[in-house]
């Protein structure tokens, strides 16, 4: 087998291919369809970014699946600072899909979603500008060939698009490094006496939310260097029942397991009580609801109901059922064992025990609980 074929089967047995690999065929049809003024070094124009990530149908009848539900101009806004020389910074409360933006917005405009940079507390500055071989370092000093460059350094030298994950988790002076990049698109080397100027094509998506602990606010220099766009939380339960099913079909097939009908019961109950809770009112407007401390968000309605998927296929009849995802929304909801376990109690009691047709998720959700 040749080299090619060795990595297009690493990347068909991927547990989670890279957005590039996974709608290589949609990024295709796109790019042969698409007729409208390119930014340099851009795979797709502006336009077809967009339906990229929105979805639609082309002229030959290839349909784009949609990768983010939500407002339309918010895609829209995030795709035009790409293409000007503002990096973008995508925000938001956990679980409204910012790392998918990102990911997809670097696949659609680079075709290379992986020049990647993880924020958390302990990342450091070599982990955005640059390291070193220190083997050669310590052999013939620093050079060209003993610098290794990081995935921002390598998105400028290339003119592709970089990711700043996290950025509120890195240490502020970590954060600044980014000053000199954003704003002068240059990044000095100062062992070599040299720097690396960015090619066009160039930007930087970098996403953060101020609702974690562990957060490192922004300096008012560095967010000046952002157009920042604010990601919501999915405006109806349609729109969230449609992304939790679409997640949930898209990883269900990576793992094998069964598929689940788009707006499933089980699906629209756990989108219902996170909403539910996580807004303090009932769907009808009648009853106010306490708060747990967790945010309750899109992400972890989908991993309950992943959770809940792989218990009915490998412990039951490959049917999801309430007993499946009860277990999974005790732990979503129940992260303060002594306040958040009073008021799953409390919305059990009084509000999904009096609720037509819930019985079983009701009885599911109390032995889960006892």
């Amino acid at each position: 087998m040749t080299a090619s074929g060795t990595e297009a089967q690493t990347r068909s047995e991927a547990l989670r291919p890279h957005a590039e690999h996974a709608f290589a065929g949609e990024l295709k049809a796109l790019a042969a369809a698409d007729d409208r003024p390119r930014p340099e070094r851009w795979r797709l124009s502006p336009w077809a970014v967009a339906t990229y990530l929105l979805g639609g149908t082309l002229p030959d009848g290839t349909v784009i699946t949609p990768k983010y539900v939500g407002p339309r101009r918010v895609v829209e806004v995030a795709v035009t600072t790409l293409a000007t020389d503002r990096a973008l910074l995508l925000l938001g409360v956990p679980g409204t899909a910012k790392t998918w933006v990102s990911e997809h917005l670097a696949a659609a405009v680079s075709g290379d979603s992986t020049l990647l940079v993880q924020g958390t507390a302990g990342t450091p500055e070599e982990a955005i500008r640059y390291g070193w071989d220190y083997a050669r370092l310590l052999a013939h000093g620093p050079s060209r060939e003993a610098l290794v460059p990081g995935p921002v350094m390598r998105a400028m030298a290339q003119g592709l698009t970089a990711r700043v994950e996290e950025l509120t988790r890195i240490p502020a002076d970590v954060q600044d490094t980014l000053i000199t990049i954003l704003s002068e698109k240059t990044l000095p080397i100062p062992e070599l006496g040299e720097e690396v100027q960015a090619v066009r094509g160039f930007n930087l998506i970098a996403t953060a939310n101020d609702r974690d602990r562990g957060v490192n606010d922004l300096s008012s220099a560095l967010r000046r260097r952002f157009n920042t766009v604010v990601l919501p939380l999915p405006a109806t339960p349609e729109d969230e029942v449609d992304i939790v099913s679409r997640r949930v079909d898209q990883i269900g097939r990576s793992l094998d397991l069964p598929s689940v009908p788009d707006g499933t019961d089980e699906i629209r109950r756990v989108v219902t009580v996170f909403r539910e809770l996580r807004d303090g009112v009932t769907t009808d407007g009648r009853t106010k609801l306490k708060s747990p401390s967790g945010t309750l968000s899109t992400a972890e309605a989908i991993s309950v109901v992943t959770g809940g998927l792989a218990l009915a296929a490998h412990f039951g009849d490959g049917v999801l059922r309430a007993g499946d995802v009860a277990a999974g929304i005790l732990g979503a909801v129940v992260r303060d064992p002594a306040a958040d376990r009073l008021i799953w109690q409390e919305y059990l009691e009084t509000v999904v025990r009096e609720r037509d047709g819930w019985k079983d998720f009701y009885r599911a959700c109390r032995e889960v609980s006892a």
